[in-house]
């Protein structure tokens, strides 16, 4: 008898007893429950029956006149409700995934990447994909990767290369960086420096956790600067170029924040380096063996036909 009743707790209600169920209770009258649902009403009285049967407790109270929920019943009513509008939400998110570019895209962005590059990618789902639900997360890369790899965030667009492992990159494009400088500075407006004179310039960076601002230092150190001592951060790029109008010192911008950037003060200079200019490497990252790696490898395609008006050199998928 042990194992019997236990086997008998094993069992699982159906979808449709749990609809048959939920429908009752909303409309306390079987054939209105059963017109809702395009059930006849034998059909389902009988599902709530063996709802009872398989769940082992009395859900409804049935008189001649009426039908009234037992206090079981009310309390699982909303349960039933749940499960129903999680199948629903399940077979919705199938059909997205189904069709594609459909459904929610989770997509992480870095600070110095974002303001500069979200319009066109905005205008190109807009335009392109207007099924696809996109949803956007500004951080810094840190904590981009974790939400990667945790599932919370689909697709990442930031600076590369990560070297991480289980992550792909789908690279978009290369830019230059440029230097910034305070008005008056003798390396402001010329053309063609070299990097070695970074090795005395007083240079002002991003905080700590910004890629960018190890970018920076990484090229100071192929300039051939031991150190980089840093008196003056910023969050971020707005308040950086603020600082070097204040005359502060100089900074580090890539060419796509340039016109952004260095348009909200008259009182900013730059200057480009000879080549081969210090530059980053912008892409899309994305989860290896992702199941929807089809379609994020040709929103990069798209991507990077969008960015070629862009102060950037634009990169085949294979670079």
């Amino acid at each position: 008898m042990t194992v019997g009743n236990s086997g008998a707790r094993r069992r699982q209600p159906s979808l449709a007893q749990l609809r048959a169920f939920a429908a009752v209770a909303e409309h306390l009258h079987f054939r209105d429950a059963a017109a809702a649902i395009g059930m006849s009403q034998p059909a389902l009285s009988g599902s709530v029956s063996a709802l009872e049967e398989v769940l082992g407790v009395t859900l409804l109270e049935r008189t001649t006149r009426k039908v009234l929920l037992s206090p079981a019943g009310e309390r699982l009513a909303v349960r039933a409700k749940a499960v129903l509008g999680e199948v629903g939400a399940l077979l919705e998110e199938a059909e997205a995934v189904r069709a594609p570019f459909t459904g929610v895209l989770r997509l992480g962005v870095i600070p110095t990447v974002a303001p500069y590059l979200l319009p066109t990618v905005l205008h190109l789902v807009h335009d392109r994909y207007p099924h696809l639900d996109l949803q956007v997360h500004e951080e810094q890369t840190a904590t981009l990767v974790d939400g990667l790899h945790s599932g919370r965030l689909d697709l990442l667009l930031l600076a590369v290369p990560l070297g991480v492992p289980g992550v792909v990159e789908l690279p978009l494009y290369d830019e230059d960086f440029v230097l910034v400088t305070p008005p008056g500075h003798r390396l402001g407006g010329r053309e063609g420096i070299p990097r070695e004179a970074l090795k005395e310039l007083t240079l002002l960076l991003l905080d700590e956790g910004h890629c960018l601002r190890d970018q920076a230092l990484d090229i100071c150190r192929e300039a051939g600067r031991e150190d980089a001592p840093v008196t003056t951060t910023a969050a971020g790029l707005s308040t950086l170029v603020q600082l070097v109008a204040g005359g502060l010192g100089c900074t580090l911008l890539p060419r796509t924040a340039l016109a952004l950037e260095a348009g909200r003060s008259s009182r900013l200079l730059t200057a480009s380096f000879a080549d081969p200019a210090p530059s980053r490497r912008v892409a899309l990252a994305m989860r290896t063996g992702a199941a929807r790696s089809a379609e994020y490898e040709e929103l990069a395609a798209a991507l990077r036909g969008a960015l070629r008006p862009l102060p950037v050199r634009v990169l085949s998928a294979e670079a």
